[in-house]
């Protein structure tokens, strides 16, 4: 595997200062890669977290974390995502809510619901750096399986990447996420998280195509971080 597909992929997904610009389109060509960006943000996320051991700060430090590293790009794509849920109307009308440039009520409420979750669940999950870690990762693996499963209803990035995706990313994408069943846990709670990943993105997909006739790269990024919430609530439940 060539380094400048993976260079893309965490300049499109981090923050991280990576040097001159890589061309996309090698990232674009391999979308299955998604997971290795969560292995970076999570993995900085656990070492920043490792030694905290107040359960609230560990896991406000630690979204803190993975907001900041992913430039809250996915974050920005929930709250266009909440705006379209709460538009009242045709799928036009959603989707004109959803892609506008301002920021409504149901852009807070689809924040403040999905974080509340995602914190509670991260602070009542143990080790709190193994969760963010396995969190970020299915993440990530929800965004590289809309890629492929999304169909879209306009042009832009994910009409672009959908372009390039082939139902073999699908496997690829699965196969990069199984080294977590190599942390010093019980397999079935990275087995379980990888599962309900599969649930949440088939719920998404069923809920673009019903509002909005499918999905763009809002609802992809919302799917992010709904996968982050839920995994974390999961894990705090097993």
């Amino acid at each position: 595997m060539h380094v400048k597909p993976i260079l893309a992929l965490l300049q499109f997904c981090t923050t991280l200062p990576l040097g001159q610009a890589a061309d996309f389109e090698q990232f674009a060509r391999r979308s299955y890669l998604y997971p290795l960006a969560g292995y970076v943000t999570g993995g900085i996320a656990a070492l920043l977290v490792f030694p905290i051991t107040s359960p609230a700060l560990g896991a406000a430090v630690a979204l803190a974390a993975v907001l900041i590293l992913s430039g809250a790009n996915h974050f920005d794509g929930l709250l266009d995502l909440g705006d379209g849920l709460m538009a009242h109307g045709s799928s036009d009308k959603r989707i004109g809510a959803m892609t506008d440039r301002n920021t409504g009520a149901g852009a807070v409420a689809a924040g403040i619901v999905v974080t509340l979750l995602a914190f509670a669940g991260l602070q009542t999950a143990t080790p709190i750096w193994a969760a963010i870690l396995i969190a970020e990762v299915c993440a990530k693996l929800a965004m590289a399986w809309m890629t492929v499963l999304g169909t879209p209803f306009r042009t832009g990035i994910h009409s672009y990447l959908h372009g390039f995706a082939r139902r073999s990313f699908l496997v690829f994408a699965a196969v990069l996420a199984l080294p977590l069943l190599l942390l010093p846990l019980p397999p079935a709670t990275p087995g379980a998280a990888i599962a309900a990943t599969g649930a949440i993105v088939v719920a998404m997909l069923l809920l673009g195509r019903h509002l909005f006739g499918g999905v763009n790269g809002d609802v992809v990024g919302a799917t992010h971080e709904i996968t982050r919430a839920g995994v974390l609530v999961l894990l705090a439940l097993l």
